[in-house]
């Protein structure tokens, strides 16, 4: 099975992801934490994209869908895998080469992803989280990712989730549409 989990920042992505992936035994694939360990590297794609990142800005598609394709082409995802933060944009999404089961949107307000975000919960760790960051990832996904719930709509392959519920139950929602 091939899953997408999409959500602004703050919206339990991976959360959810990890938990999927021990429950179906598929493996979870973070887009945001290869842009992570991209960024430490003492290169000039590193700086490049810690310089783009921490300024709450989105990877160029020229450079993003090969970096995921690369990762997707290894084994252990050929017989699935849960994917989170990527397709981010109609490109993306379009020239992404894998066949895709199910796209679970979590749907979280702005303000609950901020609130989530900023620490007030002891969950404000990644250096790249300043609140400017935040907001334009959040104002980006407006822009960019709304329309990619479209696409996989159009395809009848979206499912939307209460990303504000608890865990538990958003969890039990989402297995109960992955099944069906």
């Amino acid at each position: 099975m091939k899953i997408i989990l999409i959500g602004i920042q703050g919206s339990g992505k991976s959360t959810q992801g990890n938990l999927l992936s021990e429950k179906l035994s598929i493996p979870y694939l973070s887009t945001g934490h290869i842009i992570r360990e991209m960024a430490k590297e003492k290169t000039t794609m590193g700086r490049y994209i810690k310089e783009t990142t921490y300024s709450g800005l989105l990877i160029p598609d020229d450079i993003m869908i090969p970096i995921v394709a690369d990762y997707l082409a290894r084994k252990e995802y050929q017989n699935g895998f849960i994917l989170d933060g990527f397709p981010r944009t109609i490109e993306q999404a379009e020239k992404f080469p894998a066949h895709i089961d199910k796209v679970i949107y979590l749907s979280v307000s702005d303000k609950e992803a901020l609130w989530r975000l900023s620490g007030q919960n002891g969950n404000g760790e990644r250096h790249d989280d300043t609140l400017s960051a935040i907001r334009k990832r959040i104002e980006l996904f407006h822009k960019l990712t709304e329309p990619v719930l479209d696409f996989y709509k159009k395809k009848g392959r979206l499912v939307e989730i209460d990303g504000e519920k608890p865990i538990e139950e958003i969890f039990k929602e989402i297995l109960k549409k992955v099944k069906s």
